[in-house]
């Protein structure tokens, strides 16, 4: 992903939300409607939280130091985990308990055109930073689905902003239902009910994120078409005659570290090796422009030891040969 496309769809949900929060805020204060304050803390929550994706590709820009030899690209990682926690605590704890109060003490909503005005407007913001969000992903995620696209992408911020552009909206139309059926039927428990529906919503999105940004902290290897493109590049014929095993880590969203055992001949030179394998990561290179910490080992292959070495059905991530 780049980071000007992410950037430019995090701006959008930010500028939206923002303006979002204060409206909903507003007709909460007029209306007294939990659904309006539960949407407007919701909202608040996803301005705090682009302001942490924002952040937090502020900070992985810093250069690598002796202590941080790998640089700073996982930041993107850590702050991306922390927006699923705040839309956790923050937003879906949040709206849970204000539902839970608001069925317990239901009570009439005042003043009906302020909330039924502010969602709709609200709708038509959100539908504005999802189609930023969603125009920004299909340039990026070619022929996967929307799925395999939020699981298997390395930068984490164009689906945490999709994931919470979803999540609004289904929650908008949540709370425009909780008010509608308050209004129609006098029952104040419908606008508490809606609420809680806002709450649950949050909460399943939030255990969403947190596996995914959890994973990429764990450090996941390159997707299988840059595993394939290494691997083709990595052999020469010549010098370098096959992959012995290769293991990739993604160091962040931008910088993969590719670490491979080679076969070299047994008659070749050390300046020959020295050269084959400075032409190796040249081609790695070429082929994955994020491959930027490479280290390639020569080897003598040997066939009965590569008969019991790496099995690379259990380890996706790279090769066996």
């Amino acid at each position: 992903m780049s980071a000007s496309g992410g950037t430019k769809a995090i701006v959008a949900a930010l500028a939206a939300n923002l303006a979002i929060a204060v409206a909903k805020f507003v007709a909460f204060l007029f209306s007294g409607s939990s659904s309006m304050l539960a949407e407007s803390v919701h909202s608040l929550a996803d301005s705090g939280n682009q302001g942490l994706l924002l952040l937090g590709g502020k900070k992985a820009q810093r250069e690598a130091t002796p202590q941080h030899p790998f640089g700073y690209g996982r930041e993107r990682y850590i702050y991306a985990f922390l927006v699923s926690i705040v839309l956790f605590s923050v937003g879906g704890m949040f709206a849970i308990y204000e539902g839970y109060e608001k069925i317990k003490d239901p009570h009439e909503i005042h003043a009906w055109y302020w909330p039924v005005g502010v969602l709709v407007f609200a709708i038509i913001a959100e539908t504005f930073s999802f189609r930023t969000a969603i125009k920004e992903s299909n340039a990026i995620r070619g022929g996967l689905s929307w799925t395999q696209f939020v699981r298997r992408a390395k930068a984490p911020e164009l689906p945490v902003v999709l994931l919470e552009d979803l999540g609004a909206l289904v929650g908008l139309i949540l709370a425009l239902g909780g008010v509608s059926l308050a209004l129609a039927t006098g029952d104040g428990v419908w606008d508490g009910i809606g609420t809680l529906c806002i709450g649950v919503l949050l909460i399943v999105i939030a255990i969403v994120l947190a596996a995914e940004t959890k994973s990429l902290l764990l450090g996941e290897s390159a997707g299988i078409e840059d595993v394939k493109k290494i691997e083709d590049a990595v052999v020469d014929g010549e010098t370098v005659t096959r992959l012995i095993h290769m293991r990739t880590l993604h160091l962040g969203p931008e910088e993969l570290l590719v670490a491979a055992k080679i076969a070299v001949r047994h008659d070749e030179s050390a300046s020959e090796v020295a050269h084959a394998i400075n032409a190796a990561e040249e081609r790695i290179r070429a082929a994955v422009p994020i491959a930027r910490v490479i280290y390639l080992e020569p080897d003598i292959y040997d066939e009965t030891a590569a008969s019991n070495g790496v099995n690379p059905a259990k380890h996706p991530g790279g090769t066996g040969h």
